[in-house]
């Protein structure tokens, strides 16, 4: 055990473990001071949330598509072809669809934010804007983790809708299921249960993604190369993190009686 925590790897790990907790630590304590940069955070909530939603939408709607189609051939061996609504409307707003749209989120605003971030480090811009005045941890790294916190969970939900729309195509592709009928199955068999920790994860997720992305970018190493590595890790990390927030949230909700 004594030589597992003396290898190198470790050592590193556990060391950026504990830079991201005091990074995460500085944003807690600074984000609710003045001065508010109100038009760089609306700025970020475009950047972020708009111009991540075509990508998103597209996403989704094959996602729901593809998931009606290939479980359509399984439920017609078992006879319960008719509840193929209920169970894709189940599965995407619980689970799919909240994991999936986090997943491309971090690929896309991850990678954006840590190769931005890294590219200002390496120029000394960041250094540029202590010397100016400006606070660049304010300006730089709260703006883009409260935009990703509160634009990921509504584009989840765009994403959701999206996603059940595509699944009513699906339906229609070797069937005929009227519009009505489609979200009536769906929205009768979807409980606040299904619906509440679903969205609250969302809000984790973004925070992560925006979280990892800033502190890869904000710390990122000299040269071009450390830009890449930057814009790589925290796509890697985020990614890893959804996953392990997303294991947490079906653990709890399962204390608390949810499923």
């Amino acid at each position: 055990m004594a030589d597992f925590f003396s290898t190198s790897v470790t050592r590193a790990f556990l060391q950026e473990l504990g830079e991201l907790s005091v990074f995460t630590g500085r944003f807690f304590s600074t984000w609710w001071k003045p001065r508010y940069e109100w038009q760089e955070f609306f700025k970020q909530c475009y950047v972020i949330g708009y111009k991540s939603l075509p990508l998103v939408g597209m996403t989704a709607f094959i996602m729901g598509l593809v998931l009606t189609m290939q479980l359509r051939p399984s439920m017609v061996r078992y006879g319960v072809e008719s509840q193929i609504p209920m169970i894709v409307g189940i599965a995407i707003v619980r689970e799919v669809g909240p994991v999936l749209t986090a997943l491309i989120f971090a690929g896309k605003i991850g990678s954006s934010i840590g190769a931005e971030l890294g590219s200002m480090k390496v120029t000394e811009q960041i250094d540029a804007m202590e010397v100016s005045g400006t606070n660049p941890f304010k300006y730089l790294v709260v703006t883009r983790v409260a935009a990703a916190t509160l634009m990921l969970p509504i584009l989840i939900i765009i994403g959701d809708a999206i996603s059940l729309y595509g699944s009513y195509i699906g339906v229609n592709v070797k069937g005929v299921t009227s519009f009505q009928s489609f979200w009536k199955q769906v929205f009768d068999n979807l409980l606040f249960s299904d619906v509440i920790p679903a969205f609250v994860k969302s809000y984790f997720f973004g925070f992560a993604v925006g979280m990892v992305g800033c502190f890869k970018g904000f710390y990122s190493k000299k040269g071009t190369e450390g830009v890449g590595r930057s814009a790589n890790s925290s796509v890697v990390v985020s990614s890893v993190i959804i996953f392990i927030i997303d294991l947490l949230a079906v653990q709890i909700t399962d204390l608390l009686g949810y499923n």
